[in-house]
């Protein structure tokens, strides 16, 4: 088994980029999802409620910089400096800096309400909870609830075959990229990556979690916005339990490196 994809997410609930490599740490990948969104309470705002937010994308430029973009503008966005943390709804967080208004401004615009840019200072302060597999010192960045997402090209092979036998099946298959993963392989057998305790990627290792349970979010068509009822439809015939449905496995990294295309994967 192979990594197939890499991708990159700056902002939560923004758009991502694919990448050829990327860095492993503690709480996820360098540069992942250590921005995220707030209106002006505080609370936190998501694609979940505010779809529109997926027509933004957030690439990264460097180490301190990325650049968020609607396909024709763009702004680049510094990581603050010197500015004070304000109180962020984002669970077991906190407090988060804000960025430069202008950044603010620009991205309310383009939304069309008030929301407010701000940068995860210091993501080893916001623990994986323990409903979510996590144990003693593992952390996370401001991604929901898991340092990686890693998915695999053969179980969205059977998500596509058993969508194909509903009477009103979408004319045109679904993209990876709706269920947001960090990581992609080829697989082997569809699914069996729920049962594997341990996953080597490249010479890193990696433990899993949980099996990771979906949202409305897969439901968005991440170009035009519109919504319907798959996966989520099908998914909870073949993959419900718990009163959820499932797809996907949140990693925890079991050391630091870098990860890349192609890279050889071993579960464990």
């Amino acid at each position: 088994m192979r990594v197939t994809q890499l991708r990159l997410y700056p902002v939560k609930s923004l758009g991502g980029s694919d990448v050829e490599s990327a860095r492993v740490e503690p709480w996820g990948i360098e540069g992942d999802r250590r921005w995220g969104l707030v209106d002006p309470s505080g609370e936190k705002v998501t694609a979940r409620d505010e779809h529109s937010l997926l027509r933004l994308r957030a690439e990264q430029v460097d180490e301190e910089t990325i650049r968020i973009h609607d396909g024709e503008e763009s702004i680049l966005v510094d990581i603050p400096l010197g500015l004070p943390p304000v109180p962020v709804s984002h669970s077991r967080q906190g407090f988060a800096v804000p960025a430069d208004q202008d950044v603010s401004e620009w991205i309310s615009d383009h939304i069309g309400r008030p929301l407010r840019l701000v940068w995860q200072e210091d993501p080893s302060v916001r623990r994986v909870s323990g409903a979510h597999g996590g144990l003693e010192g593992d952390t996370l960045s401001l991604a929901d609830a898991g340092p990686l997402l890693m998915t695999t090209e053969v179980s969205l092979a059977r998500l596509q075959e058993w969508m194909a036998e509903q009477d009103d099946a979408p004319p045109e298959p679904l993209s990876m990229v709706r269920f947001r993963p960090n990581v992609v392989i080829d697989g082997d057998e569809p699914f069996a990556e729920d049962g594997w305790p341990t996953v080597r990627i490249g010479d890193l290792g990696f433990r899993t979690a949980e099996v990771c349970d979906r949202c409305v979010m897969t439901t968005i068509d991440p170009v035009t916005l519109a919504t319907g009822k798959e996966p989520i439809r099908t998914l909870s015939q073949h993959r419900r339990w718990d009163g959820k449905t499932w797809f996907g496995t949140r990693l925890v990294p079991m050391g630091e490196g870098e990860i890349r295309v192609g890279d050889e994967v071993a579960p464990g």
